[in-house]
C-alpha cells in the first residue's frame, strides 16, 4: 500500500454505517501507551527518539494483529502528505510537526492507525463507523495484547499506565464520538447541550480535534479522565451520554419537521442548489452546506442523495486531498476552483 492508494479507499469515519449514523459519524478509542524506562518523546534527544522509533517499528512488524499495516516515517513524507493524513484523521496535527523521529502505523482499511513518538511513544487508535465504541475497544484491545508480548509498557501498580500528560494515566484509554447536530445548532440548544457534557467532565472538540473550533455542525465528545475507571466503566459512561444528546437531537429535528417544514426544505435545497452550480467554493462554505445536505438526507428530504457520497465529500474537498488529486500544489484560489468542481461532478452536474 502507497499512502495516495488513500484517495481511492473510503475512510471507516466517512462509510456511513453502523448504529445511529444519521447522528454519529464515528467512533474512536485510543490509547497511550510507553516504554517502559524509556524517555517520553518530548524530552527525548535524536539518538533516543531514533532508538524507541525502531523498537516500536519492529515490534508493530511482529505483531500478528498488524500484519496488514504499513509504516510510513513522517521525515519521508512531505507538507502535503502529512496534513493529508490529518485530514482523514489517522493523526494529529501535533504528530505532523517536527517530523523526526516520528512514523505512522496505518492498516489497510483506516480502521487502526498507531502514531509512534507523538506526545506518547504509541498513541494507538481504532476508528468505527457510527456509534460501535464497544467494537473499537475490542479491536484496539487484541492489538495492546498483541504489543505487550513484545514491548515493555511504563505501568505502575498505584497509577496504571504512565503517560506524557496526567490525565492519561491509568487506562491510557480516550474514547470519542463524532457528531453530526444541526438541528440542536439551528434551534439553540446547542450551548444548552456543550454546558451539560462539559459538568460532566467530558471534553467537546472541533472536527479535526484538540484545539479546533466546530465546522459544519460536527462535535468530538470524548472523555477526560482515564484513572480510577476501567475500560469498560469509561465506554459505558461516554455511551450513556451520548445517547441522550443523539435523542435530543433526533427530537429536534422532529420539531423543525414538523413545525417549519418549508423553511426547512428550502434552507436544505437552496445548498444543494449552491453546491451543484458553485464554480468557486471556500472549505468552510462547503462543510456548511454539506452539513445541511446531509441533514437533508438523513431526515428524508433528499431521499436521491447517498450518505456515503455525502460524507466523502467533506473529505476529498478538503486542502491537501485536493492537492494529492492534482498531483502538485495548489494556491487557495485554485483550492476553491477545483474544490467546486469535484462537487459538481461528484452531485452529477
Amino acid at each position: 500500500m502507497q499512502l495516495d492508494d488513500l484517495l481511492n479507499h473510503s475512510s471507516e469515519w466517512l462509510k456511513g454505517t453502523g448504529p445511529n449514523s444519521d447522528v454519529v459519524i464515528s467512533s474512536r478509542i485510543r490509547l497511550a501507551r510507553n516504554l517502559d524506562k524509556a524517555v517520553f518523546p518530548h524530552w527525548a534527544n535524536k539518538k533516543q527518539g531514533e532508538c524507541t522509533l525502531q523498537i516500536i517499528q519492529e515490534a508493530v512488524l511482529k505483531a500478528n494483529y498488524l500484519k496488514k499495516t504499513i509504516i510510513f516515517k513522517l521525515a519521508d513524507l512531505d507538507s502535503v502528505d502529512k496534513q493529508f493524513l490529518v485530514e482523514r484523521h489517522l493523526m494529529s496535527f501535533e504528530h505532523a510537526q517536527k517530523p523526526n523521529s516520528k512514523a505512522i502505523a496505518i492498516d489497510s482499511e483506516e480502521i487502526i492507525s498507531i502514531m509512534i513518538n507523538e506526545e506518547d511513544h504509541l498513541r494507538i487508535q481504532v476508528m468505527q463507523s457510527g456509534f460501535n465504541l464497544f467494537e473499537a475497544w475490542n479491536i484496539i484491545n487484541r492489538i495492546d495484547d498483541n504489543l505487550v508480548s513484545e514491548l515493555n509498557f511504563a505501568f505502575s501498580t498505584d497509577w496504571g499506565y504512565l503517560t506524557a500528560c496526567p490525565t492519561n494515566t491509568g487506562t491510557g484509554m480516550r474514547g470519542s464520538v463524532m457528531l453530526h447536530l444541526p438541528a440542536l445548532v439551528m434551534t439553540r440548544q446547542i450551548e444548552r447541550v456543550l454546558a451539560a457534557v462539559a459538568k460532566l467532565s467530558f471534553a467537546t472538540r472541533g472536527l479535526y480535534g484538540e484545539g479546533t473550533q466546530a465546522a459544519g455542525n460536527f462535535f468530538q465528545i470524548s472523555n477526560q479522565i482515564s484513572l480510577g475507571f476501567s475500560e469498560d466503566e469509561n465506554i459505558s459512561n461516554i455511551n450513556g451520554l451520548i445517547r441522550q444528546i443523539i435523542e435530543q437531537e433526533h427530537q429536534a429535528r422532529g420539531a423543525l419537521f414538523s413545525k417549519n417544514r418549508p423553511a426547512l426544505e428550502d434552507r436544505i435545497n437552496r445548498s444543494l442548489g449552491i453546491l451543484k452550480t458553485a464554480r468557486i467554493i471556500s472549505s468552510q462554505e462547503t462543510i456548511e452546506l454539506l452539513s445541511m445536505v446531509r441533514l437533508g438526507c438523513d431526515i428524508g428530504i433528499l431521499r436521491e442523495m447517498s450518505r456515503r457520497t455525502i460524507n466523502e465529500l467533506f473529505l476529498v474537498t478538503q486542502p491537501a486531498h485536493l492537492q494529492k488529486i492534482e498531483k502538485k500544489k495548489l494556491s487557495p484560489e485554485e483550492r476553491d476552483a477545483k474544490r467546486a468542481e469535484i462537487i459538481r461532478n461528484r452531485l452529477g452536474i
